[in-house]
């Protein structure tokens, strides 16, 4: 089963071609047989001292004549021209074997897509025992599933003194070949535009364009009525659903506005509900006051008291001072009683000096609250 999270690699120029070749069809077949390319080929092989001609026509081969690579193959194949004027109409193809060429598949990151030709010729010496300026070499893409990162290749390279003597030999004879390719790895001779080509770039054939641009001509004018027809009716859809759409736009706005609202209420009573738990957490001052009235004698007095962060600190003066912590320790409201400094004596007074500093539970806190309001 094929991940779904595998990359689509979408060429859109493969596309468009197969495209072009499935509308040929619309076009008159007299003009179809002027403008479009031509279909039958004449295969060049080459055999030692020889040239193998065949003649291929709608996928069928058909072996022509064997000629020799000198005045006489000339010779034999001007007249083979004159005998069969097929010949003359067909594009020359020079397909080498493998005394001629080699091939290999090599596997490259998938950053070298891109640039292809410029990477393999940068390191063709690591790949091959030739340096790029021995051999004449083509980059083909493979087919089929590629590892992760990796992109499949497959590399084509003849001596450079193999192909130029080929070349001369056939072109002496009159023949100027099309493209140039290999026997082990042919070109599709249906997807020519896919192709690779070993004939370095200046000795490849000119084409005309006019053929091509009266082509070109045509498909367009098809490929706007094409287009005319689906795009219009996708056209008032599109109006509609805009339409639609701007309602909906201000609809959710209004929406938005609502939400933006509701979440600042949410936030206010979140604020409040903190700030009431806080508040309960810990007694009133008013409660503590009360609490210490009720505790203290009245011989004994406070001159200071302080409260922070659930601690009580109060300083005072009382006949017995460490009988104060047992008074305060049995309360509810408080706990951990201690002396946080020595108890002193009062020369004057005769009373004992102390500065005392109790916990304020929270628990107990919220228990002698409810127990203060029973009573009342």
């Amino acid at each position: 089963m094929p991940s779904l999270n595998s990359t689509i690699d979408f060429d859109v120029k493969k596309f468009f071609r197969w495209w072009l070749r499935e509308l040929e069809f619309l076009v008159p077949e007299k003009i179809s047989q002027w403008v479009f390319e031509k279909q039958s080929y004449m295969i060049i092989r080459p055999e030692g001292n020889r040239l193998a001609l065949a003649y291929i026509h709608e996928g069928e081969a058909e072996p022509m004549a064997t000629l020799e690579r000198n005045a006489s193959g000339m010779a034999q194949y001007k007249a083979l021209l004159a005998q069969d004027e097929r010949l003359a109409k067909a594009d020359l193809i020079l397909r080498l074997t493998a005394q001629q060429a080699i091939q290999k598949e090599l596997a490259l990151p998938l950053a070298a897509k891109e640039n292809l030709s410029q990477v393999v010729a940068y390191e063709l010496d690591r790949y091959t025992p030739f340096k790029t300026e021995q051999v004449y070499f083509a980059v083909k893409p493979l087919e089929g599933e590629h590892e992760p990162g990796q992109l499949r290749v497959m590399l084509v390279l003849t001596p450079r003194e193999t192909l130029d003597t080929l070349y001369e030999d056939i072109k002496a004879m009159g023949m100027s070949p099309l493209f140039v390719d290999y026997e082990g790895t042919p070109n599709d001779l249906e997807q020519r535009y896919d192709g690779y080509n070993l004939l370095p770039e200046d000795l490849r054939e000119k084409t005309a364009n006019t053929p091509r641009l009266m082509y070109s001509a045509l498909i367009a004018a098809v490929c706007l009525l094409l287009g005319a027809v689906l795009v219009l009716p996708v056209w008032f859809e599109y109006q509609t659903v805009k339409a639609l759409q701007e309602k909906i736009n201000a609809i959710e706005k209004d929406a938005k506005e609502v939400k933006a609202l509701q979440q600042e209420i949410d936030a206010m009573i979140d604020e409040t509900q903190l700030l009431i738990a806080e508040k309960s957490a810990v007694p009133t001052v008013v409660d503590m006051l009360n609490t210490l009235s009720a505790l203290m004698k009245d011989d004994t007095w406070l001159g200071f008291l302080q409260y922070s962060d659930g601690h009580l600190q109060m300083q005072g003066e009382s006949p017995a001072a460490s009988a104060l912590l047992g008074v305060l320790e049995e309360s509810e409201l408080f706990a951990n009683a201690r002396f946080v400094s020595p108890v002193t004596q009062d020369k004057v007074s005769g009373q004992e000096r102390f500065q005392i500093t109790v916990d304020v539970t929270p628990a107990m806190a919220k228990a002698g609250g409810a127990s203060d309001q029973e009573p009342q």
